[in-house]
């Protein structure tokens, strides 16, 4: 009996531990800058020991990174039994949780139970969003529908998970829908302002044009917020990318920018919206656009029906943008996203195309049409005081990784070239074999380099294009 116990501990340890798997990718450095893959927790690269995970569900929506801890949230998950003093009988609540992972080793942490005064919070779709503020306060904020007239936002205890209800945020009168929600400066108020902001939204494509918007200053009433539109809780905005467009789709998010002085620090006066019929778009809080893809190449555009997210961060006096390039949906791109460096007058219009992290894939499952898919930063330096970006990629239902990005990151292994598909530093007969394995197979999980012609697929132009490389002897 003894013995079996002992090797079922084995195996539950060896699960536990068996997912902290790399992408298996070597990327090229470019322009000075490298980057690699510290783990992945997803489909493609960690199988079964992600499907099996909690967080393989429809209710864990979002992540957070800070203090080098993620943080993953999913509502209604832990069955609870309470007593109900009211009809002398049980409850039964299925209460939120927040799974906590190391960044740096993808190691599971112990779960946050969400508790609010002291009993299982247990709302339909209750802790949606999650995020966290410029200063590592962990916050959470249910889906709203059409008839609340404000929206809960909550403050995490990173010890024990009980909440606290910071405040309700009032819609005015223009009620809607709303799903997820950027905040930035300190959600206290102890040590800066704090901004916060989210999208009407609906199942109807355009959706609406509402945006909702609450300030408060340092030291301010927590108590009391006021609309961040010249007062007013709520603006319908004008002006869209594609032009045609009057409202905001599907599950929209927002991400708000980080100030270039101590005064617009945190003042959230620039923001992308990002929804799934379009790409990112910068917007002032005026609510016009400041810049769109409508210049942007063809092919660093998001490919087909993608889900929403980006951010954008510095990087040695850089700026570097990072967005969706498709969802699950995706041909050849499954819930992967392009890292570019802004160019000139830091425009999307003159960015260039660094890697697109994983060069496979997280997965590619339909998640149900969650749209939202979380890209996080933390900033921080290398043993020898190079700066450096840690980036969190997360996409519900089809998994997660941790890369680091920074000058000083050279890669770890030979980088593929060119037609070099099998990853052996030459381009062969060998290439085109294991490019014909793929696309009679349809799989590319040791494949380094299968798109050749960058079109996010891989198809018989690929093969034509390694054949030619070959002929030409360009390894």
């Amino acid at each position: 009996m003894k013995k079996l116990l002992l090797l079922a501990m084995v195996a539950v340890l060896a699960a536990m531990s068996s997912w902290a798997v790399t992408d298996r990718q070597t990327y090229a450095k470019v322009n000075g800058i490298g980057v690699k893959n510290l783990w992945m927790f997803d489909r493609v690269h960690a199988g079964n020991s992600y499907t099996l995970s909690p967080i393989c569900h429809t209710n864990a929506r979002t992540a957070t990174m800070t203090g080098g801890v993620i943080y993953v949230s999913r509502s209604q998950e832990n069955q609870v039994i309470i007593p109900n003093p009211e009809t002398g009988k049980n409850d039964t609540i299925l209460q939120g949780v927040v799974h906590r992972f190391d960044a740096m080793t993808g190691d599971e942490l112990s779960p946050l139970n969400l508790t609010l005064n002291g009993a299982p919070y247990g709302v339909f779709l209750g802790n949606t969003s999650i995020g966290s503020d410029n200063f590592g306060h962990i916050w959470v904020a249910p889906m709203t529908g059409e008839t609340a007239a404000v929206i809960p936002i909550y403050m995490v205890d990173t010890e024990s998970g009980e909440m606290t209800l910071v405040t309700n945020m009032d819609k005015g009168e223009v009620l809607h829908r709303t799903d997820y929600l950027d905040l930035v400066g300190d959600i206290t108020l102890e040590q800066a302002e704090c901004n916060i902001m989210t999208i009407g939204h609906n199942s109807n494509n355009p959706g609406f044009p509402t945006v909702y918007r609450w300030h408060n200053e340092q030291g301010g009433d927590i108590d009391t917020w006021e609309g961040g539109f010249s007062g007013d809780p709520y603006m319908e905005f004008t002006e869209f990318y594609p032009a045609e467009k009057v409202g905001f789709s599907l599950a929209p998010v927002i991400k708000m920018l980080l100030g270039t002085d101590d005064e617009t620090m945190y003042s959230g006066d620039y923001f992308y919206i990002d929804c799934f019929d379009g790409a990112p778009v910068l917007y002032s809080v005026d609510g016009s656009v400041i810049d769109s893809f409508e210049n942007v190449p063809q092919e660093l555009h998001p490919t087909g029906v993608a889900a929403n997210g980006m951010n954008e961060f510095m990087l040695d006096d850089r700026h570097f943008f990072a967005y969706v390039k498709g969802d699950m949906n995706g041909n050849g791109n499954g819930c992967q996203i392009n890292l570019c460096e802004l160019g000139e007058g830091d425009m999307l219009e003159t960015m260039t195309k660094y890697w697109q992290l994983p060069a496979d894939s997280l997965g590619k499952i339909n998640d149900s049409g969650l749209r939202v898919h979380c890209i996080a930063i933390e900033k921080g330096f290398d043993e020898n005081g190079n700066e450096e970006i840690t980036l969190l990629t997360f996409k519900a239902y089809n998994g997660m990784g941790v890369y680091k990005i920074g000058p000083g990151i050279e890669p770890d292994g030979p980088v593929a070239v060119p037609g070099d598909v099998n990853g052996d530093g030459n381009v062969t007969a060998a290439d085109i074999t294991a490019l014909y394995d793929l696309l009679l197979n349809n799989d590319d999980t040791h494949i380094v380099n299968g798109d050749q012609t960058g079109d996010g697929i891989v198809t018989a132009a690929d093969v034509t294009a390694v054949y030619t490389t070959m002929l030409g002897g360009q390894n």
